[in-house]
């Protein structure tokens, strides 16, 4: 388990363990000292991603960006605490923006048995949020260089990863995980899961150094590579 409060990805650029290595968050900080953070985790984690904040001597007034890959509790549970303390809202993809303001998941795959089964049971909410901004495909939001906004739906309908060229880090979100090495996220929690196994190809076409996984430890040797090979042995649902 990690124990470090934040792990440097590239000059400026760091992964946040907020559940030892199996959940985390980002920070990204400009030349002038603004800070994004990039997903909560979970409700208890709140106060884990103001603690990384501080380790890299950085305070909550310094955070003028909030920003989410989507509206899952896992990523969303602790963004409340965050918010509270920063005074900030969130920018989300546009799909997922309305679940994120009720505090709600997406419906899970209704092709599942298990899927359909957790949406009659309920749950899966968290503290609704204030969306101040909205995302769509291909945006490149104005901060630390600029990061690009990569819609790659089906774990939710409006799960987006983030490309930092400026670092040549990739923030994957949930479209693969790696935990125990690369796998696929558990089917149930998709919206989509077939089309969370097209929508990820889109990972092994762009260009980085680093990538930084929402679940698991991030990958710095060849990791697009990595990423293409697990693609290649993962066949696309049909």
């Amino acid at each position: 388990m990690a124990k470090n409060p934040a792990v440097v990805l590239a000059p400026n650029v760091w992964r946040i363990p907020l559940v030892g290595d199996f959940v985390n968050g980002f920070m990204l900080r400009d030349d002038d000292g603004q800070v994004t953070l990039i997903d909560m985790g979970v409700k208890q984690s709140g106060a884990k991603v103001m603690a990384a904040l501080a380790a890299i001597g950085s305070g909550p007034s310094d955070v003028t960006r909030l920003m989410l890959t989507h509206a899952h509790p896992d990523h969303a549970g602790g963004a409340a605490h965050v918010a509270e303390q920063t005074g900030r809202d969130f920018g989300i993809h546009e799909a997922d923006a309305g679940f994120a303001s009720a505090g709600a998941s997406p419906p899970r795959d209704h092709t599942l048995r298990l899927g359909r089964l957790m949406d009659r049971m309920g749950g899966g909410g968290f503290a609704p949020l204030t969306v101040g901004e909205t995302f769509t495909d291909g945006q490149v939001v104005p901060f630390a260089g600029g990061i690009e906004v990569v819609h790659t739906p089906g774990h939710s309908p409006g799960h987006a990863a983030y490309l930092h060229r400026a670092s040549g880090v990739l923030i994957t979100g949930d479209s693969i995980f790696n935990v125990r090495g690369l796998r696929w996220p558990i089917k149930a929690f998709c919206t989509n899961f077939a089309m969370t196994t097209r929508t990820a190809h889109r990972l092994s076409e762009l260009e980085y150094t680093t990538a930084a996984f929402t679940h698991g430890p991030h990958l710095s040797e060849q990791p697009r590579d990595q990423i293409r090979r697990f693609l290649a042995s993962h066949p696309t649902v049909d």
